[in-house]
């Protein structure tokens, strides 16, 4: 799993809308779109507070390769926010989008933040079926996602089933209330999402999907990316260890390669 620990703390029958076309390949980034994010990640880190934007680090691989154990992350918490009548036209407010790289509060522990990447919205229709995933009944393309493991898992890569290990409350809601003609349908004002490290990640399939009022913002950037274990980024505070090694090893551990990297979803063309 992923969670992303916050830097500075984080205080503790509709009908269902039709389904969207499942999304065709993606495009290049055009170059105006890396422009306009540079400026606006350069907006936020001049003026921004923890209102605007937070930082977090990533402490275990559910995210790899894109997201490594120890990037630090500055995380945008205005891009989902509601926009308002002047504000809407000043500031680039988005709706949640499939393919979206996403920070939220873990719905089975409010006081756990993750991340996580969004694969379906409202509406639409989910499987797996031998690690491949189908969208509205097709197969969806997916070069962000890894898989390694070389077995194959009769629940985790063939979804929606029988779980054959202990699965959240919510997984269970999801798989008796939510599944028709075997498959997932992600309700209204939910999100149902996935770790791109697919083999080893805890997401929906095993605690359900993500409440809109639970998404807090979407990562802009790493600022700065440090090899270190996981025990030691989950642990409040600073320990003595920790700064030891960061003594010791700022420069060697450092992944310098990774500074300003910009993060960026995945364009799902419709």
């Amino acid at each position: 799993m992923t969670v992303v620990s916050p830097e500075s703390p984080i205080v503790q029958p509709e009908p269902a809308p039709q389904p969207e076309p499942a999304p065709a390949a993606a495009e290049a980034p055009h170059p105006r779109n890396v422009i306009t994010e540079w400026t606006i990640t350069i907006i936020l880190l001049l003026f921004g507070t923890t209102t605007l934007v937070q930082a977090f680090v990533i402490p275990t691989g559910s995210m790899e390769d894109n997201l490594l154990i120890g990037d630090h992350l500055l995380v945008d918490k205005l891009a989902y926010a509601p926009a308002g009548p002047i504000s809407r036209h000043l500031l680039p407010y988005t709706p949640v989008r499939r393919g979206d790289i996403v920070v939220f509060r873990y719905p089975a522990d409010v006081r756990q933040t993750f991340v996580k990447r969004v694969i379906g919205i409202p509406g639409d229709r989910i499987r797996i079926a031998d690690k491949q995933v189908y969208l509205n009944g097709r197969p969806l393309d997916e070069p962000y996602k890894f898989h390694k493991t070389p077995y194959y898992d009769s629940y985790r890569d063939n979804f929606p089933s029988a779980p054959n290990t202990r699965v959240d409350r919510r997984a269970w809601e999801m798989l008796e209330r939510h599944t028709s003609n075997g498959e997932v349908v992600v309700p209204p004002g939910h999100y149902f999402v996935l770790g791109d490290n697919r083999d080893s990640s805890l997401d929906s399939r095993y605690w359900g999907f993500v409440p809109r009022e639970n998404i807090i913002g979407k990562p802009l950037l790493v600022y700065w990316s440090y090899d270190a274990p996981t025990h030691r980024l989950v642990s409040p505070g600073l320990s003595l260890e920790h700064l030891k090694d960061l003594a010791t090893n700022f420069f060697a551990k450092t992944r310098w390669r990774r500074t300003f990297l910009l993060i960026r979803g995945h364009d799902f063309r419709m």
